[in-house]
């Protein structure tokens, strides 16, 4: 039996402000001013202080920005870890980029993978070239962001059990929602991990629906947590190790696994 500490996560389903660094920012101060209990992660959509802009050469902030400097102050305030992708300019390139920030201060970052051409993000952003496995409080966390989810070799876990968690945050349109809902208990079921999708609600400024369906999967593929379809809410949940290691142990079906590599 392993003595894992199980981990406690938080999502934040709500509406952005289009393109408003300043309004969005302020937004997230209340939400997570009422979070009362003790937490180990807070998860915020994609592009939490934008919304899903293709504006970057008007509205990135530079790496380590405006919106990042607000996460390390709100991971410092709650003393827990803080996730969430910005359009970031880095250089002469700009990213859409999901920042794990700790309560330290200390962060990884992860630029996002799989571009949405069907809202001509490839046109304005550049791919991210490797994933990034977080090492919490003992666990193994891959975060990855929206489109991601439809590449499963991307998030495909390995024989050795790369990573435990794995966490999409998303502007995901309401019209595909089917597909959000079936692709993240997929997720959890191939690669025996537990998924947690956030995403955000309302219109963006194109006039895009969105309805949210946050959600948290078991590694069996069972539904442990679902935020409702359009509504503004925070919810938390408890993920336990010891359910997660011993359901590998009885059902190891990643040993059976692919070796493959990812060849650009």
């Amino acid at each position: 039996m392993s003595t894992m500490q199980d981990l406690t996560i938080t999502t934040i389903q709500t509406h952005l402000y289009w393109e408003d660094i300043d309004k969005n920012l302020e937004h997230f101060d209340f939400k997570i001013a009422e979070i009362v209990d003790p937490t180990d992660i807070i998860i915020l959509p994609e592009m939490f202080s934008t919304g899903f802009t293709m504006k970057p050469e008007e509205i990135a902030e530079l790496h380590e920005g405006k919106a990042f400097v607000w996460m390390q102050k709100k991971a410092r305030e709650k003393q827990c870890a803080i996730v969430g992708s910005l359009s970031v300019k880095d250089d002469s390139n700009f990213y859409n980029r999901l920042y794990w920030v700790n309560s330290d201060g200390s962060y990884q970052y992860y630029d996002k993978r799989h571009l949405f051409r069907m809202g001509n993000e490839h046109l304005h952003y550049t791919a991210g070239k490797k994933k990034e496995i977080i090492e919490y409080k003992g666990w193994k966390i891959c975060p990855l962001v929206c489109y991601d989810l439809r590449f499963p070799v991307w998030s495909r876990n390995t024989k050795a059990n790369s990573y435990d968690i794995l966490i999409y945050v998303a502007n995901w349109p309401a019209l595909r929602s089917f597909a959000w809902k079936q692709l993240l208990v997929a997720r959890a079921i191939e690669n025996q991990v537990y998924v947690v999708g956030v995403n955000r609600i309302g219109n963006d400024g194109k006039g895009i629906a969105h309805s949210g369906d946050s959600c948290c999967i078991n590694p069996k593929g069972d539904m442990m947590m679902t935020t409702k379809a359009n509504e503004d809410k925070t919810e938390t949940i408890t993920l336990s190790y010891s359910f997660l290691n011993e359901f590998r142990n009885v059902f190891p079906v990643m040993l059976d696994g692919d070796d493959f590599e990812i060849i650009d």
